[in-house]
């Protein structure tokens, strides 16, 4: 019995450590939403239910301690609710990102961004015009676009320079005009129309300004950059929610048979035996 005690104990604390984990998934997000991504909403999912597993497994751990049946069972039940609210969010992650990449472009190393390649619950999120002035305002004061700026030897760097950067998908569609409109560099952040006009018709290209406080942050290019950092940020999120809910799916089964062997050892039955009744009792005795 204290073995198998020890043994729920051992499952409880390696599911408090596997509760920080999913907090750190949740802060990790927490951090991209404050300094890019700007959707502050995405991250309260994964820190709720690692502060439950953590507070779940802290009640199995004292019920293991002290062979408290009610906080055993406590801590079965909402596990299972647990395990099922992670698959869900693992599922519906997957979901809303199943759709939308960065379209490769010739000659440069970075990638152009459109919202008609993405659709779904969360581009109508971020679309949305009434949250999207959140969203814009959120870029805008990261200043996420006047850090591009880099200097070669104290001298600003060319456009074939910039054209071999790797850009994110926020300064790729907020801070430059998509390429296809053909704006002539001058900057990361200033870009002239050619002198035969403006290429492309997409609607962003008459949406982008020089001014530094509008740049492209009202163009759908940059809107689909948020939704493709977006998706890159749960994508690698969800990876960790997989091996953790694989985990506590393991853990889950462990604690159940410990359990089942206690409540066995309570009933002083054999490991492996089951007790029989007699439906009928016997006439003769001996």
């Amino acid at each position: 019995m204290r073995a198998s005690n020890h043994l729920i104990g051992l499952v409880n604390f390696l599911t408090f450590l596997l509760s920080i984990a999913i907090l750190g998934g949740g802060i990790w997000l927490s951090s991209r939403a404050n300094n890019t991504d700007c959707l502050k909403f995405l991250q309260w999912p994964l820190i709720v239910i690692g502060a439950a597993i953590m507070v779940i497994s802290l009640a199995g751990f004292a019920g293991s301690c002290y062979r408290n049946t009610f906080l055993m069972y406590l801590y079965m039940w909402a596990m299972f609710f647990i395990i099922a609210a992670l698959v869900g969010f693992v599922i519906f992650a997957y979901a809303v990102t199943d759709k939308g990449s960065g379209r490769p472009l010739s000659n440069r190393a970075y990638r152009d961004y459109y919202l008609e390649d993405y659709s779904g619950w969360l581009r109508r999120r971020v679309a949305d015009d009434s949250y999207w002035v959140k969203i814009s305002s959120c870029i805008r004061d990261s200043k996420v676009c006047g850090k591009m700026g880099r200097f070669v030897d104290g001298v600003p760097e060319t456009a074939d320079m910039f054209y071999n950067r790797k850009l994110s998908p926020i300064e790729s569609g907020c801070c430059k005009p998509p390429t296809e409109c053909g704006y002539v560099y001058s900057n990361e952040t200033v870009w002239n129309p050619p002198g035969g006009g403006v290429a492309g018709s997409d609607l962003d290209c008459s949406s982008w300004n020089n001014d530094q406080e509008q740049l492209c942050y009202a163009c759908n290019s940059c809107k689909a950059g948020v939704l493709a950092s977006l998706r890159n940020s749960w994508r690698k999120v969800s990876v960790i929610n997989i091996v953790v809910l694989i985990l506590l799916v393991i853990f889950y089964v462990v604690a159940y048979a410990a359990l089942r062997n206690n409540k066995r050892m309570d009933n002083d039955e054999a490991y492996g035996e089951t007790r029989m009744t007699k439906a009928q009792p016997s006439l003769i005795n001996f």
